[in-house]
């Protein structure tokens, strides 16, 4: 995998955990620079430690599919890309309030967000296994282009307001498919 098609992919799972940086940046009126690098640590961490599961995971079986990979590649990154997406949508036809009544994010309710957030980040780890992909630099490029994306997402929260949200969602999705798309081209056709 490039250096490019690894930041892209980084980019694009990062877009969950910004856009949930961006909600608890306008939904919690108590969220402080702590909060904000306590958020960011958190989703960064979190996106980091689920590829490398994933990968492990699927290094117990890659040789086993190594003939689909750019299939497993395809098909993965297209479910999480068109997931993220269709959220999005759905959330930007039916606005809904915050809904959250909490005055400040706990820690509980971050644990979740980063749990809930990273979860695709588990089966690209999959698709990582098995295209062999140096899952050291791929995780350290996933937690640090996460760290900063919620950094600048809770910023934006607090500062914008709503609007981007939806739009960083179907950003994400969008880059996802495309790397996906890009991945099976280039080994269909490569």
């Amino acid at each position: 995998m490039s250096v490019i098609t690894l930041f892209f992919t980084s980019i694009g799972l990062s877009m969950d955990a910004c856009a949930v940086s961006i909600s608890n940046g306008m939904c919690y009126s108590k969220y402080n620079k702590k909060d904000i690098l306590s958020t960011a640590f958190a989703f960064g961490l979190f996106q980091a430690i689920m590829p490398l599961l994933g990968f492990l995971a699927g290094s117990l079986f890659s040789e086993a599919v190594l003939f689909l990979d750019h299939w497993i590649a395809l098909i993965l990154l297209s479910i999480i890309g068109g997931k993220m997406i269709v959220e999005a949508i759905k959330e930007y036809k039916c606005p809904e309030s915050c809904l959250t009544g909490d005055k400040r994010l706990t820690f509980k309710t971050l644990i979740l967000q980063a749990i809930a957030t990273s979860i695709d980040a588990f089966a690209v780890g999959i698709g990582f296994a098995v295209m062999k992909v140096n899952i050291i630099i791929a995780v350290l490029s996933i937690g640090i282009i996460t760290f900063i994306t919620s950094l600048i997402g809770s910023y934006l929260g607090k500062k914008c307001g709503e609007m981007f949200k939806q739009k960083a969602e179907i950003l994400g999705g969008a880059i996802l498919i495309f790397i996906g798309v890009k991945i099976f081209l280039e080994h269909t056709f490569g």
